[in-house]
Order: C-alpha cells, then sequence, then structure tokens
C-alpha cells in the first residue's frame, strides 16, 4: 500500500511538472487520466498492479 501511494504522488508531481513547464498540455493530461481510470477497471489491472510491484521489488534490490 505505501508503494502505491508513494508512486501516485511520484506520477502526479512528474505530471504536474510536466504541464507547468509545457511539455504536456491540459487536455491530453485529462485524456491520459480517464484512460488510467478506465484502465483500472478492466481486467487488466491485476496484471499491470504485479507487474509494478515486480518493477519496483527489483530495483530495491538494487540498492
Amino acid at each position: 500500500m505505501a508503494l502505491t501511494v508513494s508512486l501516485v504522488v511520484l506520477a502526479g508531481i512528474v505530471v504536474l511538472i510536466l504541464l507547468r513547464t509545457g511539455y504536456l498540455r491540459l487536455w491530453p493530461a485529462l485524456a491520459a487520466v480517464l484512460f488510467g481510470f478506465t484502465l483500472a477497471s478492466t481486467g487488466v489491472a491485476p496484471a499491470l498492479t504485479s507487474g509494478i510491484s515486480s518493477v519496483a521489488g527489483w530495483i530495491s534490490a538494487l540498492g
């Protein structure tokens, strides 16, 4: 759970930075958020969560 919250906060900070610097526009960002919410309600969500957890575990094992 702590990893998920940290990842959400990190992703939110990255999106805000991209919006402020002009590399990401508002409408494409909103479309990506809506796509994420839609994707989370499909059957692919458990596989994505598992993959993210695996990558995070791999990264933590490096340090």
